[in-house]
């Protein structure tokens, strides 16, 4: 039986993600070749009523989401590393909301992040953090489309759909 996996995705576009996608490459190649850097805007378990979601995607009148990021920080009992929105983040819990209207309730409201190393497929060591704490990471990013991707029995996820935000 094949599992798909669905998620809405803000993507990083390449000229902003060098550094981002430097360490990704370097201690977590293993999630690098499954996904480029990004901050998942909705789950795949909000995600269960594709059809209203997209009709209220393909609506939006949404200028470009800014986010400003804070230091890293390591999750997972020190084994994966996020670049952290600084909160609040209410353009990116707006867009959730519009995004969401009319098919889940009440939305949570998730911390926005770039996941560096991944604790599924990698961990951080504190050599590989004290490196990363050095890197000039960006302190924000705009980000211009939202993406429906997907991903097949745990392969790369695919972009099926993406839609410019302004």
């Amino acid at each position: 039986m094949t599992h798909i996996r669905r998620q809405l995705t803000l993507f990083v576009s390449p000229t902003e993600s060098r550094a981002i996608d430097m360490i990704r490459r370097q201690f977590n190649p293993v999630q690098h070749a499954l996904i480029d850097s990004h901050v998942t805007l909705c789950r795949d378990d909000e995600l269960l009523r594709l059809d209203p979601v997209l009709a209220n995607l393909v609506r939006l009148r949404q200028a470009p989401i800014p986010i400003r990021f804070g230091p890293v920080r390591r999750v997972a009992g020190g084994a994966g590393v996020l670049l952290p929105a600084v909160a609040p983040c209410l353009p990116y819990q707006q867009l959730r909301e519009q995004v969401l209207r009319g098919v889940v309730d009440s939305p949570a409201q998730p911390e926005p992040h770039i996941t560096l190393i991944h604790p599924r497929n990698a961990t951080c060591t504190d050599e590989q953090f004290a490196r990363i704490q050095a890197m000039d990471l960006p302190t924000g990013l705009l980000f211009r489309t939202v993406s429906l991707i997907e991903q097949v029995d745990g392969g790369p996820w695919q972009t099926s759909l993406t839609v410019q935000l302004g």
